[in-house]
């Protein structure tokens, strides 16, 4: 059993019974990944699964075995280029403390893969038809992942910036 954690093949922990954020910030010393709640009710721990983002904190990380997680480290471009929506969290100041942000930008980039594959929200009006990118379906999409300081108007503006420049 092996997990690929930003590219690097990991062996699991010895105990069965970690949780994927534990297996990251304990055993990985990837800190990025934040811990919120330990409950699954505040997104600071969420990551990428095999590109669908997950809440590290419920995962086991035995559930991980064959995947590819990606966490807020793994999301650096060749030559330490950030990605394209930590540009544009920094530009619509969608961060203030940043302890959030981590999770908040893995949630987002498995949002938009959400949106490109058609999958739809709770306030997708027509659910036959692919979802139109509203602040409204953002928000929505995003209601999981919380923000304690207020930065969710430039969250929300930062990933709107981010799907309408992929979208170009």
């Amino acid at each position: 059993m092996t997990i690929c954690v930003n590219g690097t093949e990991v062996p699991p922990p010895g105990d069965a019974r970690v949780s994927l954020l534990d297996l990251l910030r304990e055993h990985l010393h990837l800190i990025g990944t934040k811990k919120g709640c330990d409950q699954g009710a505040c997104g600071a721990c969420t990551v990428l699964v095999d590109g669908r983002r997950v809440l590290s904190c419920l995962t086991l990380a035995a559930q991980a075995d064959g995947s590819d997680v990606r966490t807020i480290e793994g999301l650096v471009g060749e030559g330490g280029d950030l990605h394209l929506l930590q540009h544009a969290f920094i530009a619509h100041d969608g961060l203030q403390c940043g302890y959030c942000t981590p999770g908040q930008i893995c949630s987002a980039i498995g949002m938009a893969e959400e949106l490109r594959r058609g999958d739809p929200s709770y306030v997708t009006f027509d659910i036959a038809a692919s979802p139109v990118v509203t602040r409204a379906e953002i928000r929505e999409r995003m209601s999981g992942n919380l923000c304690r300081c207020g930065a969710h108007n430039g969250i929300v503006e930062a990933i709107e910036a981010m799907l309408t420049e992929t979208a170009a």
